[in-house]
């Protein structure tokens, strides 16, 4: 799994042309699910972003987590985060699970970090058209590769 983690003041999407979830200070996170995901992978990685420490404190470290300032997750799978583009221009999504694999690693991870976060996590919806609206905070995006654990 990869997992490109935004630190928002903002955000809202628009799925299939409707108004979907809208929120305030948190973490966006673009989501990308490969073939040889499992759920260990999942529970690594949704307890890596629960705990991540990437909000200022009183001295303007980034020192606080998404429960220190009671902050809100929107989450949406993207599987062009595997995308290779090492062969040509046209970028090649053969490690990207395919939806048989991915809706029920995606389902199981919003499960996990829910629980983890100690609150719902707002979607996107696996496949549709999005439009995702967002102000980045700080600018803050931090990657995480579950076959890469730094």
């Amino acid at each position: 799994m990869r997992a490109v983690i935004q630190r928002v003041s903002s955000a809202s999407i628009i799925i299939d042309g409707e108004p979907g979830a809208s929120m305030n200070r948190g973490f966006v996170v673009l989501l990308g699910i490969e073939e040889a995901d499992t759920t260990d992978d999942i529970h690594w990685l949704s307890g890596k972003i629960a705990k991540l420490r990437i909000f200022g404190d009183d001295a303007g470290h980034m020192n606080l987590s998404l429960g220190d300032i009671d902050g809100e997750i929107l989450l949406v799978s993207q599987f062009t985060l595997f995308a290779s583009t090492k062969k040509g221009n046209r970028p090649s999504f053969l490690r990207s699970a395919k939806p048989e694999i991915a809706i029920p690693l995606y389902e199981q991870f919003i499960e996990t970090l829910t629980r983890e976060t100690g609150k719902p996590v707002h979607t996107g919806k696996f496949g549709a058209d999005m439009q995702i609206s967002l102000t980045n905070d700080g600018p803050v995006t931090i990657t995480i590769d579950t076959k890469n654990r730094e």
